[in-house]
């Protein structure tokens, strides 16, 4: 995979001021402010670079106001680290071609994996797919 690597400034040219925020920053963007996500088939790919991280068919409502997976398309493109911020241990999720922070995984989803990918609506782009 070819690694997206931009300064600070092309980063902000190419997203709103949240999606820097929550992507570049590691903030979080508000529950329930991405509620409009498409129910048809298709990608959820990173906002910053394009790559394709999640797939339609395993998403979920969790009811925590942020669009909620089972697993990554294909885990060599979703890293994880260490996020002991505001006083809790939790796992963040990034994007492995550009760094860019997408939200956090719990071991608390449905299965077959058990795992709550809890993502940062302002993070991802929908590319529909295919229907048939």
């Amino acid at each position: 995979m070819d690694k997206v690597t931009k300064t600070d400034e092309e980063w902000r040219a190419k997203l709103s001021d949240l999606a820097f925020k929550v992507t570049r920053r590691h903030g979080t963007e508000r529950a329930f402010t991405h509620d409009d996500f498409p129910k048809d088939a298709g990608v959820f790919a990173c906002v910053c670079c394009g790559a394709p991280l999640f797939d339609q068919a395993d998403k979920f409502d969790s009811g925590t106001g942020w669009p909620s997976f089972t697993r990554p398309m294909d885990a060599e493109m979703v890293g994880e680290s260490s996020d002991n911020s505001w006083f809790m241990k939790r796992t963040e999720v990034h994007c492995n071609r550009c760094d860019a922070h997408l939200g956090h995984v719990f071991p608390d989803g449905p299965q077959p994996t058990g795992l709550r990918y809890c993502i940062n609506g302002v993070a991802l782009d929908f590319e529909p797919g295919d229907d048939g």
